[in-house]
């Protein structure tokens, strides 16, 4: 639900980063003949659908290990031509995950203190140079804790990165005056919404309910 809704982030021609995770589904929502071409770290920029069980390329994956395809035009390269063309600002947007965000805009999505981890990855770079950047995550923590903070008590990424969060619960612009609720998902209430979200929300005007 999360990635079909965000799908309707992207248009024709663009040139998007998935991040690792529920980012990955979104190439699954997009049409195919509206050329957008699906940037990954790991060299391509490409990628297509997932491909059908039985179907899988055993040398081909995205940046997070999951199969991948190609569509027409997708070219190969090496991660320092891949970080290049997020560090020059070629990609149109970066739909990544997250373990916190803050009313700010901040965003904290690479490391749980006392976890093992790999390294910050490509996070970093593409919530600064990105010309625009969503984060696609669940609410609430599996425990029922906000996710949506006030301050960030996790380690950053990035600071005042964020232009808009999708939940399976809301939709929410990161605004100068803070975070503003444009949609809420169906089944949820608007106060569920606001009960589960530990920062405050700019209701809009035009609350939209998203079936």
């Amino acid at each position: 639900m999360i990635a079909r809704r965000a799908a309707r982030e992207i248009r024709p021609g663009m040139a998007v980063n998935l991040g690792i995770g529920i980012p990955e589904l979104v190439t699954d929502f997009v049409p195919n003949d509206w050329n957008v071409m699906f940037h990954s770290v790991n060299g391509i920029l490409g990628i297509g659908p997932t491909p059908s069980k039985g179907h899988e390329h055993p040398y081909l994956s995205s940046a997070g290990g999951s199969p991948a395809t190609l569509v027409p035009g997708a070219s190969f390269f090496d991660s320092t031509i891949a970080y290049g063309m997020i560090r020059r600002g070629k990609l149109d947007v970066a739909m990544i995950g997250g373990l916190q965000v803050s009313r700010k805009g901040h965003l904290a999505n690479w490391v749980v203190p006392g976890k093992r981890v790999y390294g910050i990855g490509g996070g970093a770079e593409l919530a600064l140079y990105a010309k625009r950047v969503i984060v696609l995550m669940s609410h609430v923590t599996e425990a029922g804790e906000p996710k949506i903070v006030k301050e960030c008590t996790l380690p950053l990424t990035a600071k005042n990165c964020i232009d808009l969060i999708i939940t399976e619960m809301a939709v929410m612009e990161v605004t100068e005056e803070g975070l503003l609720l444009t949609e809420v998902m169906y089944p949820y209430t608007l106060e569920e919404v606001i009960g589960n979200t530990g920062a405050p929300l700019y209701i809009s005007e035009q609350l939209q309910t998203v079936d």
